[in-house]
């Protein structure tokens, strides 16, 4: 056996010894949803469809978990976006003023004006978080009148 192959193949067995070893680490494991205790009045029907779509996975109580949030090390990811998504806003706990909510959709707007929500790695695996720019759009419209302006 020449010595690449040698190479090669212990890289192949220690990669998959260290694959089956994360897998024991229990962080990104628990992938409870909490209770919704309150959501924004949405103005419509399109806008929340828009905002379930783009948003509900990593900013609401009620993320939809893949098959792949099991397997380490996607599911530390996924874990640490969704735990920081809910705690930078969480529209299953909403609890914001009217004063706060209009600030809450002008962060909103700017955000997926600019393409930085939903963020790029999120619609590579979504394609339902893929917006149009006229979706984008109407997201941003309807945001704005569901939360003030």
């Amino acid at each position: 056996m020449s010595r690449l192959l040698k190479v090669v193949l212990w890289l192949v067995v220690a990669g998959v010894v260290v694959f089956a070893a994360i897998q024991l680490v229990p962080y990104g494991r628990a992938h409870e949803n909490p209770p919704v205790t309150a959501e924004p009045a949405w103005d419509g029907p399109r806008t929340e469809d828009l905002v379930r779509a783009a948003c509900y996975d990593c900013h609401s109580n009620e993320t939809r978990w893949p098959w792949y949030a099991r397997i380490a090390p996607a599911s530390w990811l996924l874990t640490r976006d969704v735990e920081e998504g809910r705690e930078v806003m969480n529209f299953s706990e909403w609890s914001f003023s009217p004063e706060e909510a209009a600030l809450v959709a002008v962060a909103i707007e700017e955000v997926v004006r600019d393409g930085e929500m939903p963020p790029r790695q999120y619609r590579l695996v979504h394609p339902e978080a893929q917006l149009s720019a006229a979706e984008r759009q109407e997201l941003i419209d309807g945001v704005r009148a569901s939360l003030g302006e």
